[in-house]
């Protein structure tokens, strides 16, 4: 196993990280997005600032799009290249409510990116999909959630291993589509 520390925010970090695998694999085969903030709870959309919005975007949407445009090309030298998103149940567009407009607008964003790079790399080895893994226990989910990091890495992982003859760009959520 490997560890490598990344800043999304900051391309230096991003390309750092490219150029370390790069010369250490040569490809990439799975890539999990799974940072995010959620610095807006408790705010209505009437109320959120700007510059909050404009934060998260750059951690939520940006950064994930930065990691791909780099990336992309060591994904499409793998055989089984695989992009996961971690998102939220919190922007089903059939469901959207109030409170915490920011981390919904750019989780649905980021929904986005994954059905525009599923089209894009449609043909290729690479799936991408997003997922809903389900409210988790972390520092963004609270003690109040229902399931444990351990528990819930499970849907994440199923999405890494799809066969290449599976749909790509869809929304998953424990392992079905929603």
């Amino acid at each position: 196993m490997c560890f490598h520390q990344l800043d999304i925010t900051n391309d230096v970090s991003v390309y750092a990280l490219k150029v370390f695998i790069t010369k250490e694999f040569g490809y990439l085969d799975i890539l999990v997005n799974n940072a995010a903030i959620r610095i807006d709870q408790g705010t209505r959309g009437e109320d959120i600032s700007i510059d909050t919005l404009r934060e998260m975007m750059e951690a939520n949407v940006c950064g994930p799009l930065a990691v791909y445009q780099r990336f992309i090309p060591l994904l499409n030298k793998s055989l089984v290249g695989r992009i996961v998103n971690v998102s939220s149940a919190m922007v089903s567009l059939a469901k959207m409510k109030g409170a915490s407009p920011a981390y919904r607008i750019t989780k649905t964003a980021l929904n986005a990116v994954t059905g525009i790079l599923a089209d894009e790399l449609s043909g290729s080895c690479v799936l991408v999909n997003s997922v809903h893994p389900g409210h988790v226990k972390t520092d963004m989910g609270g003690a109040g959630a229902v399931r444990e990091v351990k528990d819930d890495a499970d849907t994440p992982v199923w999405l890494t291993l799809l066969p290449d003859d599976v749909p790509t760009g869809g929304f998953f959520s424990r392992p079905k589509a929603v």
